[in-house]
């Protein structure tokens, strides 16, 4: 599937902003949509339905995690979710210094970020625009949001190459074919997107989420926020230094919410109003 950026409404936020115009949207192939502006660069975001699926990964699944207990999760709230990582362009419209070791295009994903790194970012974006809710998915939206409604290991089924995610070519899933590796991460939205409108969600930069790290338990959770405290902080979705198997859906990873790998990133998600 090719990458398609669909055309989208803009909202146009100055600073002062006016209220965040959630009326102001589109409907496309991939649902509604919404663009937010600030100064001369842009973030897409998706509507995400609530919903129920399975987080976690079945037993039989190749190179699974011990931590990736399968267990039921219902979502009752949808919620919007930016279409890529953040970018380096958008980062630099809204924090002064680029922390990012791969520089050489502004849509790049910005990396080399803590975690307190991306809450501050989210801070500062915040208080511009009062209104606008940003923060960081719950681990449970985003495996929800990289799933789009699949079971398999990869929201392209069983196996990925790198011409669907950037990642190790020379270490693929499985049984999966060696393949390119790039030593780099790629422009958002170069990739081919998910079902419902998002991009690299596996791959390209691990993408901080707002869960401390925790166990998951057993029994069926309705809007799980992870762990109420504790060391480390969750990363999704793989990177493109790392083995296949690290982009896998279920895939979870933790380190200490001030370090700052350099293929970690973030990608925003709005509370709706």
């Amino acid at each position: 599937m090719p990458a398609i950026r669909p055309e989208n409404a803009e909202i146009l936020l100055a600073d002062p902003c006016p209220a965040l115009l959630t009326s102001d949207f589109v409907e496309d192939p991939f649902g509604r949509s919404l663009v937010l502006r600030v100064g001369h660069a842009s973030q897409v975001f998706r509507w995400i339905e609530a919903g129920e699926f399975l987080m976690g990964s079945p037993a039989d699944e190749a190179e699974r995690g011990h931590s990736e207990k399968l267990h039921e999760v219902r979502l009752s709230h949808g919620f919007w979710l930016a279409d890529t990582a953040c970018t380096q362009a958008f980062w630099l419209a809204v924090w002064p210094v680029n922390p990012s070791c791969f520089q050489e295009h502004a849509d790049n994903p910005v990396e080399n970020i803590s975690w307190h790194d991306a809450q501050g970012f989210i801070g500062e974006l915040n208080r511009r625009l009062p209104t606008l809710q940003a923060r960081l998915p719950s681990e449970a939206e985003w495996e929800y949001a990289c799933r789009a409604g699949t079971t398999t290991p990869f929201v392209f089924g069983q196996q990925i190459t790198p011409a669907e995610v950037n990642y190790h070519g020379g270490y693929p899933y499985a049984d999966g074919r060696q393949g390119p590796y790039r030593e780099q991460t790629v422009p958002a939205a170069s990739l081919p997107v998910n079902p419902w409108g998002l991009f690299e969600m596996h791959g390209n930069v691990w993408e901080w989420c707002a869960d401390w790290y925790a166990e998951y338990p057993g029994e069926r959770q309705v809007d799980p926020l992870g762990a109420k405290y504790g060391k480390q902080r969750v990363l999704r979705g793989g990177t493109w230094s790392d083995p296949g198997r690290y982009a896998r859906s279920a895939n979870r990873s933790r380190i200490e919410p001030a370090y700052r790998p350099r293929s970690s990133g973030f990608r925003i998600a709005l509370t709706q109003p």
